[in-house]
């Protein structure tokens, strides 16, 4: 396992218009046109990463609905119908992944992964009781606060912040994170977020139970966003699916510090279905 999980894979970077906003991709793999290949060597599964937040133009793409548009829209664009695919959806994205499911059913999904689902209560959960006033009644607040403490901080001064951070955690800086403190990324995160207080509230069991035979669910026990008792209710709602518990302290943000041990997780849980292709 160590040795697959060292091998050197090619990762490509670009920006395409989907949606009618401009959009980072990243490519994992050898290939870069899924329509145009047609040799032997194209790939017969496309695994679809949705993290937690962002053809036609799209209203309100930083909106909820509009973010569940925009992927759908890449895949209606960049992707073939007969590719089969493995959804990967982490926090929001995990709710994301649901309503796929459930407007477009005709998707070729094996397997989704729901990672630290934000699918429910989200306004009650203990991160939710404060992110919601702040979000909600004083976000205009936190847009100006932000535009006057960002917008005239010097780039030399922003990335020496970040680098510092990320020393300070012991995190390899492989990546240019100054776009996240971009005035206009952090109010449309806030629009975003926003929304996601007021209309992620009841589980959506009709489409869970649809799909409940390539769903896997993780919690974790430390989690803020979806505590534990959410996992125990949707456990006790669906003791037939497979919805699992950290075993391991992680953090909502497990990409910080435990990519490894969930990546590992989510292999371990392919293998079965990328046997029978």
């Amino acid at each position: 396992m160590d040795s697959e999980l060292k091998e050197e894979i090619p990762v490509h970077e670009e920006f395409i218009l989907c949606g009618g906003v401009e959009t980072q991709v990243l490519k994992c793999g050898p290939w870069t046109d899924l329509f145009n290949d047609q040799s032997v060597k194209r790939p017969k599964l496309l695994i679809f990463i949705i993290p937690d937040s962002n053809a036609q133009e799209i209203k309100d793409i930083y909106g909820l609905n509009g973010q569940i548009e925009h992927k759908l829209a890449f895949l209606r664009t960049h992707v073939p119908k007969d590719m089969k695919l493995v959804l990967i959806g982490h926090s929001i994205g995990s709710y994301f992944t649901l309503q796929m499911l459930k407007r477009v059913p005709e998707l070729l999904v094996i397997r989704a992964f729901l990672l630290f689902p934000t699918i429910e209560r989200m306004s009650e959960s203990p991160n939710g009781r404060i992110a919601t006033p702040l979000l909600c009644r004083f976000r205009y607040v936190l847009y100006v606060t932000g535009y006057l403490l960002l917008k005239l901080c010097p780039e030399k001064i922003k990335s020496l912040l970040i680098r510092r951070c990320l020393q300070l955690m012991n995190l390899e800086n492989e990546f240019s994170p100054l776009n996240v403190l971009e005035p206009f990324c952090l109010a449309n995160a806030a629009y975003l977020g926003g929304q996601e207080m007021m209309e992620v509230v009841k589980r959506d069991d009709e489409t869970i139970k649809e799909h409940l035979s390539k769903l896997t669910f993780y919690y974790g026990t430390i989690d803020p966003w979806c505590p534990k008792e959410y996992y125990e209710d949707i456990k006790k709602d669906f003791p037939e699916g497979d919805i699992q518990l950290a075993e391991k302290n992680i953090p909502h943000a497990f990409i910080i510090r435990f990519n490894q041990e969930v990546a590992s997780m989510i292999a371990d849980s392919l293998k079965d279905d990328l046997s029978k292709m």
